[in-house]
């Protein structure tokens, strides 16, 4: 069975670099997770000095998630340029909708066309997938409306299948957790400030540093509502006495952990 997954991931996967080689030139929207680095990997692989890619750095990416992506650039030498973009000066991202994604998203990539404007006109193209299809995703419509090709969604592939192309690839991302933006912690309709959203990575840092690398902190008012894997739940209640102490630090009233786990998306709409 997994023979016949890994034949249909490498049948996709051509199907994929076809479809890079016949865009010419390409900019890759790159976060520095599971499948925007698989994807500018292969649009590197694919397309070589007509590849370029950018990163978002702003207060919805936490500095370790920046501090990741960069290392990568690093590691495997790639051609990514940082755009600096403060999304708290979109009204509609501080007042946190429920189609607030579709507002910064739209904000993230007219930026992104901006700077392709400047550079020789490459297609813009991001990593979203199949399995992405599954959650909600608003900022969906922004990428249709302004033209940005997901390459990943055209050739079928599944996150399952990216982490396995990325394993055979050898590239350090193959296991690592989804990444999510920081406002997602916060339900819609609370407002977003610089400070709330430093709270959220200041306190998921350390639940990081104290081997919890999948969680979530979401916050309801005064409430830290703590996500973190079924596996971990009994950890996390050993160390309550550290976790609680650092997140009343950081302003927090009450710390409570969910007992239904880590679940991607868990402030969506049903």
């Amino acid at each position: 069975m997994e023979t016949v997954q890994q034949d249909e991931a490498l049948q996709k996967e051509k199907l994929l670099i076809k479809r890079l080689q016949s865009l010419n030139k390409v900019l890759v929207a790159f976060s520095g997770g599971v499948d925007s680095t698989y994807l500018l990997t292969i649009a590197k692989e694919a397309l070589g000095p007509n590849c370029k890619a950018v990163f978002a750095r702003g207060p919805m990416v936490s500095p370790r998630e920046e501090q990741e992506a960069l290392a990568l650039v690093q590691r495997y030498n790639l051609p990514v340029h940082i755009i600096d973009i403060n999304v708290l000066n979109l009204k509609e991202f501080r007042e946190n909708p429920p189609d607030r994604c579709y507002y910064c998203k739209k904000n993230l990539f007219e930026t992104f066309m901006e700077y392709n404007n400047s550079l020789d006109q490459a297609v813009i193209i991001e990593g979203t997938n199949v399995s992405d299809a599954k959650d909600y995703r608003p900022g969906r419509l922004a990428l249709q409306e302004l033209g940005i090709i997901s390459p990943l969604l055209e050739a079928g592939l599944s996150k399952e299948e990216i982490r396995l192309l990325s394993k055979l690839r050898n590239l350090s991302t193959w296991d690592k957790p989804s990444m999510a933006c920081l406002a997602s912690r916060i339900p819609y309709g609370d407002p977003i400030d610089s400070k709330l959203l430093q709270r959220i990575a200041q306190a998921e840092e350390f639940l990081h540093e104290h081997g919890f690398p999948e969680c979530r902190v979401r916050v309801h008012g005064k409430i830290a509502r703590l996500e973190v894997p079924v596996k971990d739940l009994a950890k996390c209640i050993q160390e309550r006495a550290e976790i609680t102490a650092l997140l009343l630090d950081l302003d927090f009233q009450y710390v409570t952990l969910d007992l239904m786990g880590l679940r991607s998306g868990s402030l969506n709409p049903s």
